[in-house]
């Protein structure tokens, strides 16, 4: 694997020794295991965990960190795509880029001769979804058996939450309203990986009928970035579809709640639900770094650094 541009170009065994990994480096903590490699941060979107998540994880693997911000670059507006891809594939060892567009970051892998990490674009955010089943695996110990309910936007998070859960054996459940549903794409790859774990997948509009049972109940904003002129249509839209303790419930007794923060509290989440014992946000966005940190290490270590066990199993 050359790039991680999306959760559907793993192979469920890859994301499974994956997992493990991030356990093994998470307790071993720093390993100069990067030295002298160098990462490029292209954003064109501003961001508190993907950007620090990334400068600390490959600070702890004895690598350098450069950060790009969209003045300086101009993705496809001041510069080709293409051009910014080849150039800073003579100065960088790996390429992570959080974007507007899916394509942009697809463009840049085609045309970038190290690899390229979707650090989020509008379709995908592979990199959270691998944190987000590192920390299942943390708190539950296996993911057979398991129903995630996702209550909320068929958005990014979902789309790659969907695929995630599908190669690892996990039950998913969604329920959104009506136009804001997954991605035709994203079912059906999701049902063939399903089709294989033989996991289930169910859409629903109703967030109590999703939750019913829940071993996780996650959810996201009601607006993302580059949404805002829709702010207001999708507050009334998504007005029953809040994570609280009336919905939690329906969900399991041991159940958690998971986020991938910034969180709008009083929208998708009531206030202080992701205060209480069910919340697993915070370690969730910890494992950020740490699922990142094995990412680095098999894209740009590329098999030429000892890395000591790491990607063996």
């Amino acid at each position: 694997m050359k790039d991680l541009i999306s959760i559907a170009g793993l192979s469920s065994e890859y994301v499974i020794s994956f997992i493990h990994d991030a356990i093994d480096m998470k307790r071993d903590g720093w390993r100069n295991i990067l030295d002298r490699k160098i990462l490029a941060l292209m954003f064109e979107k501003p961001s508190l965990r993907t950007r620090v998540s990334f400068e600390v994880a490959m600070k702890q693997l004895g690598g350098t960190t450069i950060y790009l911000s969209p003045a300086e670059v101009g993705l496809g507006k001041r510069e080709a795509v293409s051009d910014v891809a080849r150039v800073l594939s003579r100065f960088a060892d790996v390429i992570a880029a959080r974007t507007f567009s899916h394509e942009t970051v697809t463009q840049l892998a085609q045309y970038s001769s190290v690899p390229v990490i979707n650090a989020l674009s509008d379709e995908e955010h592979p990199c959270q979804a691998l944190a987000d089943l590192l920390t299942i695996y943390e708190k539950k110990g296996d993911f057979k058996k398991l129903t995630l309910a996702y209550i909320g936007d068929g958005n990014n998070v979902a789309n790659s939450l969907l695929l995630g859960t599908a190669l690892t054996g996990m039950n998913f459940r969604i329920a959104s309203p009506e136009g804001y549903d997954i991605k035709e794409k994203y079912l059906k790859m999701a049902q063939n990986f399903a089709a294989e774990s033989g996991t289930e997948i169910t859409c629903l509009r109703e967030p109590q009928k999703a939750v019913e049972n829940a071993d996780i109940v996650y959810t996201d904003v009601w607006t993302s970035m580059g949404q805002e002129e829709e702010a207001e249509l999708r507050r009334k839209t998504f007005a029953g579809y809040q994570v609280n303790e009336a919905l939690m419930k329906y969900a399991r007794p041991d159940a958690i709640i998971m986020h991938d923060l910034p969180a709008h509290y009083g929208e998708e989440v009531a206030p202080g639900i992701l205060d209480s014992p069910q919340s697993v946000v915070f370690d969730e966005a910890e494992n950020r770094m740490h699922a990142q940190k094995i990412l680095l290490v098999r894209l740009a270590g590329g098999g030429e650094i000892p890395m000591a066990g790491y990607g063996l199993r």
